[in-house]
C-alpha cells in the first residue's frame, strides 16, 4: 500500500480531513505544514496496518521531513478513487515510542 500512497502523493490526489489539519496547526511539539507531510511520507515507511478499518483499509507511517522531523501519519488509502486520505498528523513522542517505529507497553 505505501507505493501507492505515495503515488498518490506525487500526483497530489492527497485530501486532508479538518481533524488532521487540526492536529497540524496545534501540534503540541509544533505546527505541521502540508509540505512536511509530504516530505515524510516520501521518505517513509509503514509501521502498522489496519486492513479492517472502514471505509477504507489504513496505515500508519512514520517518517522524517527534510529537517530530520519524525513525523507520523495515519491515513487511508481509496483505492477505487486513487485517493489517500489523511486522518491524523503527528510527532510521536519518544517517551510512548520506541525509536518511533514500535510502542512502548
Amino acid at each position: 500500500m505505501l507505493k501507492e500512497i505515495q503515488n498518490c502523493f506525487k500526483l497530489e490526489k492527497v485530501l486532508f480531513t479538518k481533524h488532521a489539519r487540526d492536529e497540524m496547526e496545534n501540534e503540541e511539539f509544533g505546527e505541521i505544514t502540508v509540505r512536511k507531510v509530504f516530505e515524510a511520507v516520501e521518505r517513509g515507511r509503514v509501521i502498522e496496518t489496519y486492513p479492517e478499518d472502514e471505509p477504507y483499509p489504513s496505515c500508519l507511517i512514520y517518517g522524517r521531513t527534510s529537517g530530520d522531523r519524525p513525523l507520523h501519519i495515519l491515513c487511508a488509502y481509496a483505492k477505487k478513487e486513487e485517493t489517500v486520505i489523511i486522518i491524523t498528523v503527528y510527532q510521536p513522542d519518544p517517551d510512548r515510542w520506541i525509536d518511533f517505529e514500535r510502542r512502548k507497553k
